[in-house]
């Protein structure tokens, strides 16, 4: 299966042969060991290190109901009227189908996938950038797509990538991907990463978005044996990013908690439940440029402001 993908979730492989995921990650340990495919959180890939990318054929097979869930919660953040930027890959694509019911919203996309996705929503302006077609994820790179970016100022840029430590933030791959990445962080006034558990405490070759940069990340729950993800997780709140947590219902909440119903749960509300957490720490609004113009501290607005999914309960730790 994972010759015939290029990777595959620990929850596929355990329906597919019948047995627990603990039978299939001890498994996935063994084959390991012989070297036919490295683990990942989650999965499992075929052997390459930091420099290997799955294609898109092979990431859209991972992690499925996780980028599902992710990209209900995630949609919510998005407000009428609103100019985004959203970046490659298979959970973006997923949450630019929920984004096509936004009226008056305006998308900058260099992914081929997310402007299919909005392609016949009559109330959403597509807009691309120009540059090299990547065929490997259907994404534009290249001197054009980030000359394109130039000038550009939007509300919110929402990414995702290959990897996410508290340490380095955000990682790809691919250094012309990454090269996109940061373009597009430069448009936005504050960045959501779109990241399921199985990127969680995983390290790529090239970084896209620093740690301090993340305004939010939106995330699934990481399983209760996996202590590295809810460590991670952990260690991002400790330096101001604010978490919201999607469960397999596309409902928010906290690692451990069951999800509750929010205030704005309601039927109709397509936001979903939610619970506001204030953010840890002030976060730096990254402008292009410098000087008056550049960088200015902000407090994070709340999820009420941000019409976002619930908050997990994480908070910097008392030292």
């Amino acid at each position: 299966m994972v010759r015939a993908n290029g990777a595959v979730s620990l929850r596929e492989l355990a329906r597919v042969v019948q047995t627990s995921e603990v039978t299939v990650r001890r498994d996935v340990r063994a084959l390991e060991a012989e070297g036919l495919l490295d683990r990942r959180h989650g999965g499992a890939v075929l052997p390459g290190g930091f420099t290997r990318e799955s294609g898109f054929p092979q990431k859209s097979h991972l992690a499925t109901a996780e980028k599902t869930a992710i990209a209900d919660l995630a949609a919510g953040f998005v407000e009428e009227g609103e100019a985004i930027v959203v970046g490659a890959g298979t959970t973006t694509q997923e949450l630019a189908r929920r984004l096509a019911r936004v009226p008056g919203l305006t998308v900058v996309t260099n992914s081929l996938l997310v402007a299919q996705a909005l392609a016949h929503a009559n109330r959403v302006e597509v807009v691309m950038t120009g540059g090299t077609l990547r065929g490997s994820n259907y994404a534009l790179v290249g001197s054009g797509a980030e000359q394109s970016l130039q000038g550009l100022r939007v509300s919110r840029a929402f990414l995702s990538g290959s990897g996410l430590t508290a340490e380095r933030g955000l990682s790809t791959s691919n250094m012309l991907s990454a090269s996109v990445d940061r373009a597009l962080v430069q448009a936005a006034g504050e960045v959501v990463v779109l990241a399921d558990h199985t990127k969680l405490g995983s390290d790529t070759m090239f970084q896209t978005v620093p740690t301090d940069v993340i305004t939010r990340l939106v995330t699934d729950e990481p399983p209760g044996h996996d202590d590295r993800a809810a460590t991670e997780l952990q260690a991002l709140a400790d330096q101001g990013v604010q978490i919201a947590v999607a469960n397999g219902s596309g409902v928010g909440h906290g690692p451990g908690q069951p999800g509750q119903p929010g205030r704005d749960g309601g039927p109709g509300d397509r936001r979903g439940p939610r619970r506001d957490v204030p953010l840890p720490g002030q976060r730096r609004s990254h402008a292009p440029g410098g000087g008056a113009g550049g960088p200015q501290l902000r407090s994070a607005p709340s999820l009420s402001e941000a019409s976002g999914g619930r908050v997990a309960d994480l908070a910097p730790r008392r030292r």
